[in-house]
């Protein structure tokens, strides 16, 4: 299955599952991010790192690492 991480710009996806354990897991699902939710990837940073997303009707920075804990459909 593909991650967040390897989606491009411009596209929108929906969050299929998440992967991680205990506390890295929880900031991610604090910052919004939950089964079933769209994320439209806006822009990503010139080296890669990080990702500007917008969902939930606000933006928000992710690193890569952080996407890569993130299943999408």
């Amino acid at each position: 299955m593909r991650t967040l991480k390897d989606v491009k710009v411009g596209q929108t996806v929906t969050v299929a599952r998440l992967r991680g354990e205990g506390p890295v897991k929880r900031r991610i699902m604090d910052m919004g991010i939950t089964k079933g939710v769209e994320i439209h990837v806006r822009k990503v940073a010139p080296l890669g790192d990080p990702m500007e997303l917008n969902l939930r009707g606000y933006e928000l920075s992710l690193r890569k690492a952080d996407a890569e804990m993130i299943e999408v459909s």
